[in-house]
């Protein structure tokens, strides 16, 4: 049971990262652990040990029944019980949960909304996984409301920011386009190893700031998280999107199927 004063339960005063496990294998867990301890920097929070979150992850597994599944595992960091107030107590007792559920692949490309939510690209929490996401639960909310799968964020200069819960990436004449970190963007954990891929590949990239209408010119778009890989899109807003073969070459790079 969360302690009700809990800053994290309060105040959203925490981050997390969530872990695909495909028969109990924890996919790029440096990776995730390295961008949770960078995160904690930030927030002047301590990281938590390796060995713990990884002993609680194997746990929370079995715990589900899902050890020999592909499943989701949800790993929240939070400064812990703190009283009442935005001031944090002088010493941080830091709360570690760990859940794991059913990650099922996606059956079908996704159909993307343009969100009137904006991200808030001028704050560092733009960049940082932290527990307040209810923008993006917003974003999503109205994606889903007018029939699609998932939103399409803006920034508060009208930028292309990213999905409610995925990267997003898009190409134009053998080109691929993603927004800069700057523009309110997650260093997302695939986005960054498909970059890498891309460059091996010898496809040329382009993280810059871009708006609507350069997204809406692509001939393909596609979403990347560590739980869907690389999700194709089929339509944005009501107008359908087209394939490219560079999408089966980025999957064949990144080992995905």
């Amino acid at each position: 049971m969360i302690d009700p004063t809990d800053r994290g339960f309060t105040l959203a005063d925490g981050l997390f990262e969530t872990v695909l496990s495909e028969g109990g294998a924890f996919a790029h867990l440096d990776l995730h652990l390295a961008r949770l301890a960078q995160g904690c920097a930030v927030l002047g929070l301590p990281a938590p040990g390796a060995g713990e979150v990884e002993r609680r992850m194997e746990e929370a597994l079995r715990a589900a029944g899902l050890a020999h599944a592909r499943a989701a595992v949800r790993v929240s960091w939070s400064a812990g019980s703190g009283g009442r107030g935005l001031d944090r107590p002088e010493t941080l007792s830091p709360t570690l949960a760990v859940t794991a559920a059913p990650a099922p692949i996606p059956s079908a490309p996704a159909r993307l909304a343009t969100a009137q939510v904006r991200r808030n690209d001028g704050s560092p929490a733009s960049r940082l996984k932290t527990l307040a996401y209810l923008d993006n639960v917003l974003a999503r909310r109205e994606a889903r409301a007018r029939g699609c799968d998932e939103a399409v964020m803006l920034n508060t200069r009208g930028e292309v920011a990213c999905a409610a819960a995925a990267n997003l990436f898009w190409i134009r004449g053998e080109r691929l386009f993603t927004p800069a970190l700057g523009c309110g963007v997650l260093p997302g954990i695939v986005r960054g190893r498909l970059i890498a891929a891309a460059a091996e590949l010898g496809i040329a990239v382009e993280e810059a700031a871009f708006g609507p209408a350069d997204l809406a010119a692509a001939e393909a778009i596609f979403l990347t998280n560590s739980l869907i890989g690389l999700r194709p899109v089929a339509e944005l807003d009501g107008k359908i999107v087209g394939d490219s073969r560079l999408v089966d070459l980025l999957l064949g790079a990144l080992g995905i199927s």
